[in-house]
């Protein structure tokens, strides 16, 4: 059974190791090495996911398959009619066995219920070769943009930003 919680800054450390199994894994065939460590300790180092929790506003919520931490994702406001799907990931045993949906099923009842009575959007970025964006086609994203983002260090992400009103 998938449950889902919000995180709190006690789960830090969670997200952290959580992390540290479906990131690599995620982009191990996509990115060089060097770029991924980079971009581990920029968006997941304790310090960040600390900063990204009460300075930037991110929400982050856990999922779990029968009391199993399997995956996470993280929500920000843009403005009142825009939220960004910051991060969704399930961890690679738990991939194929509908966490993903689960995961953005909620993400998408969460965003809607921050805004019953206005129509929204929600964006989230997808590498361009991650196989993911099959996925958020099926979810009802498209594409409605795509760019090359300088994260530092000389890095881009090549991504996607695919979009879907509520």
């Amino acid at each position: 059974m998938l449950t889902i919680r919000k995180a709190t800054l006690t789960d830090i450390p969670l997200i952290n190791r959580l992390a540290r199994q479906v990131f690599p894994h995620t982009y191990r065939k996509i990115l060089a090495s060097d770029q991924l460590e980079y971009m581990m300790e920029m968006m997941y180092s304790i310090e960040s996911l600390n900063k990204q929790m009460t300075e930037e506003q991110h929400r982050y919520f856990i999922a779990y398959s029968d009391g199993e931490p399997c995956g996470y994702l993280s929500i920000e406001t843009e403005n009142e009619s825009l939220y960004h799907l910051q991060k969704i990931y399930v961890l690679p045993k738990f991939q194929g066995k509908k966490a993903g949906r689960f995961l953005i099923e909620y993400a998408l009842w969460y965003i809607k219920s921050l805004s019953p009575d206005r129509p929204v959007t929600v964006e989230l970025n997808v590498n361009r070769n991650n196989k993911a964006k099959t996925f958020y086609e099926h979810m009802g994203f498209q594409v409605a943009r795509s760019g090359d983002f300088p994260i530092g260090n000389g890095y881009y992400m090549n991504d996607y930003i695919m979009s879907k009103e509520l």
